[in-house]
């Protein structure tokens, strides 16, 4: 079955690439169109009264739809920012510290570069205090140690793993620390239901509408557990609209999500993304049935690779009939020039160190993949 018709903008633009990173900057579908020219349409027709529109219909319809793509239950708990790096900055700020002095910060090896470089660059300037595991040692170093914060990826960026404890180590998140962050970017309507309400008790979550919810950027989005983090130093004035917890003549908070808020930001974003969702439910798409969908072509690539180079690489991430990552991983010193030489042949891929990252979506089918397997035909071993 193909679904490329619900992509004919971003295909027809450049008809002679063959984009194989879903994974990395997913192509967006039409509907991604008629979402920005809804913006920009309210913006003229609305002017100042578009933030009635957008923080009264946009704003709480976007909240539900993440709610329930998580599957978390609680959509007052949905905040957005521009990305992830915006939360991961406030969080880092309302953080209880056991000492006073330094934050204390266990993460995995594994983790996206909005993470890994401001945790070491703060850990520079010693007031926070890092200790990096690989992903499959969190959850007990987390038990044992004495963290004021950890944070881990629910699908590694590199290799495509899955961590199966996520609940476990969200169980250990507290309001008075720790508190535990689970990096969904590829995770998030890539497998289903990722975060369900246990989990959401007592943890954060952070994702985007960058990879597959094909939203494009600005549109990062985050889970605040109630409870955690009622006065966030770092504050927005949108953070004091709505039910207003404060001591007199001082600075107001909310109680739900918005406690985390910033200020004016950009709405295109949410434009796009609810378009987006209403094209799947038009469709019939859920994330169970794409993930069916890129899993079978998944495996119709490995058998059609057979034979080429590619085959010689130690695939990361197997196929084991369980859910997988979008994105098959192959591991080889060969990695970064067989990407390059498949830029060459106008197929996009990409790679992280010795790692090639080939990512499927909706708008592939079965022809993208024989097409696929004729360029790595010609791979030099």
């Amino acid at each position: 079955m193909s679904f490329k018709q619900l992509f004919s903008r971003s295909l027809g633009a450049a008809p002679g690439r063959l984009h194989m990173a879903a994974h990395s900057h997913h192509l967006w579908p039409d509907a991604s169109f008629d979402g920005q020219v809804e913006c920009w349409d309210d913006a003229s027709r609305l002017a100042d009264r578009k933030w009635d529109r957008i923080m009264g219909e946009l704003w709480p319809a976007a909240q539900a739809e993440v709610a329930a793509e998580l599957g978390s239950g609680d959509p007052s708990a949905i905040i957005f920012a521009a990305n992830t790096h915006d939360f991961i900055i406030r969080l880092a700020a309302a953080c209880p510290r056991a000492d006073p002095r330094r934050l204390r910060v266990l993460t995995s090896d594994g983790e996206f570069h909005s993470a890994r470089r401001q945790f070491a660059r703060w850990a520079e300037d010693g007031w926070l205090e890092l200790e990096t595991r690989p992903a499959g040692e969190i959850l007990e170093a987390a038990r044992g140690g004495n963290f004021d914060l950890v944070m881990v990826s629910q699908v590694l960026f590199a290799t495509g793993e899955i961590i199966s404890d996520i609940n476990a180590i969200a169980a250990l998140g507290k309001p008075s620390g720790p508190w535990v962050v689970i990096d969904g970017y590829h995770s998030f309507m890539a497998l289903d239901t990722p975060f369900q309400v246990t989990a959401a008790a007592s943890a954060f979550y952070l994702a985007g509408a960058y990879k597959y919810a094909m939203a494009g950027e600005g549109l990062g989005l985050m889970h605040c557990p109630p409870g955690f983090g009622p006065r966030p130093p770092i504050t927005g004035w949108y953070a004091e609209f709505g039910d207003l917890e404060a001591p007199p003549g001082g600075v107001g908070y909310t109680r739900d999500a918005m406690r985390f808020m910033g200020a004016t930001f950009d709405a295109s974003s949410l434009y796009r993304f609810l378009a987006i969702r209403r094209m799947l439910a038009s469709e019939g798409l859920t994330t169970t049935t794409i993930s069916a969908h890129v899993a079978a072509l998944q495996s119709y690539l490995l058998d059609a690779i057979d034979g080429t180079a590619l085959a010689s690489a130690d695939l990361l991430n197997p196929l084991e009939g369980g859910p997988h990552a979008r994105f098959l991983a192959f591991r080889s010193p060969r990695a970064a020039d067989w990407q390059a030489q498949l830029m060459a042949a106008n197929c996009i891929t990409d790679v992280r160190g010795e790692v090639l990252r080939v990512g499927l979506g909706l708008y592939h089918d079965a022809a993208d993949i024989d097409a696929f397997a004729q360029i790595a035909a010609g791979l030099t071993a």
